[in-house]
C-alpha cells in the first residue's frame, strides 16, 4: 500500500485496536496462477511463541485454501471508516479527495487442525456472542452439530509486516482541517461522522 509519510500510522496500540474492531477482512493469495480473495473474519491473536498472528477459516469447498500447505505469503486487507471530501470546503481552489483508515497485513499462512482449530473457533464465537442475551458456546454444541466443522479449513497467518494508513487531511492547515470536520459533522452518514471524530482526535 502506498503511504506518504504524513498518513503513516506507526502507533502499535492503535493498529491493534483497529484490527480487533474491524476484523472482517479480505484474505488474498495466489492459487495456481490466479489471484483469489475471500471476505472473512480474521482475528488477531498470538501463537505459542508469542508472535502476532491472524486466525480464520474457510469452507473446504472454497479452492483458495489449497495452496495454504505451502505456507505461502498472503495479504489480508482491513478497511475502516471512509468518506468523500469536497474541495468546496477549503478556502482555496483544490481537488476533491477521500479520507479513510486502512490496514494491510502480510504473513505466512498455514493450516491448523485438531484442538488448535476448535480453540480458534471458540475464540471467534465467544467474541461475537458476548453481547447476546443467550450466548452460544462451542462447548455446548452437540456432536452432530460439531460434525459440520469437518467442512472447514482453519488456518493461522504469522504476521511478517503491517502497513497502516490514516488519511485524515493531516496535510491541511488548522482552518481548513476544521472546515472539513464541520462539514462532515453535518452529514447524516455514519462513516462521515466517524471520520470527523478521528480527525478531531488528531488535532487535540
Amino acid at each position: 500500500m502506498y503511504i506518504p509519510a504524513i498518513f503513516k500510522n506507526e502507533n502499535q496500540e492503535e493498529i491493534k485496536h483497529f484490527l480487533q474492531e474491524n476484523s472482517f477482512g479480505i484474505l488474498i493469495n495466489q492459487n495456481e496462477g490466479r489471484i483469489d480473495a475471500t471476505h472473512i473474519p480474521l482475528e488477531l491473536d498470538t501463537n505459542k511463541e508469542g508472535k502476532p498472528i491472524l486466525q480464520g477459516h474457510l469452507s473446504k469447498e472454497n479452492p483458495q485454501w489449497k495452496s495454504f500447505a505451502n505456507e505461502d505469503l498472503v495479504l489480508a486487507i482491513f478497511s475502516g471508516p471512509h468518506t468523500y471530501i469536497s474541495s468546496s470546503w477549503y478556502d482555496h481552489e483544490n481537488v476533491p479527495t477521500w479520507n479513510y483508515i486502512a490496514v494491510h497485513v502480510y504473513g505466512k499462512i498455514k493450516i491448523i487442525e485438531g484442538e488448535a482449530a476448535i480453540e480458534a473457533l471458540k475464540k471467534l464465537v465467544d467474541k461475537y456472542e458476548r453481547n447476546s442475551v443467550k450466548p452460544v458456546r462451542v462447548e455446548d454444541l452437540s456432536k452432530k452439530t460439531m460434525m459440520q466443522t469437518r467442512g472447514i479449513v482453519a488456518f493461522e497467518i504469522e504476521i511478517t509486516e503491517i502497513q497502516a494508513k490514516r488519511k485524515l487531511s493531516q496535510n491541511r492547515d488548522d482552518k481548513n482541517h476544521q472546515n472539513i470536520i464541520t462539514e462532515l459533522e453535518k452529514n447524516e452518514n455514519v462513516q462521515a461522522n466517524t471520520i470527523a471524530k478521528e480527525m478531531a482526535k488528531d488535532r487535540k
